[in-house]
């Protein structure tokens, strides 16, 4: 059962790091615009996913809250 706690707590971890990296992506991307190797396309990538879930209404809306609900959750425990 420690196992899979550690293997929780590790990935919890690899999350939050990948959330740092599109945060500074948006960031690199609004100073030097998309021509940026590594974090080009987070914007444009960001925006569609939004304008997906906006589209789809209501299953957009579930989606969305599943989704904060399951971030939050992972920050409870952690």
């Amino acid at each position: 059962m420690k196992f899979l706690q550690e293997i929780k707590k590790w990935l919890g971890e690899v999350t939050e790091i990948l959330l740092l990296l599109i945060a500074v992506g948006i960031a690199v991307e609004i100073v030097f615009g998309a021509a940026v190797p590594f974090f080009g396309g987070v914007v444009t990538n960001l925006t569609a996913l939004i304008g997906t879930l906006g589209e789809n209404g209501l299953v957009g809306l579930i989606a969305l809250s599943v989704i904060l609900y399951l971030f939050n959750r992972k920050k409870a425990v952690a």
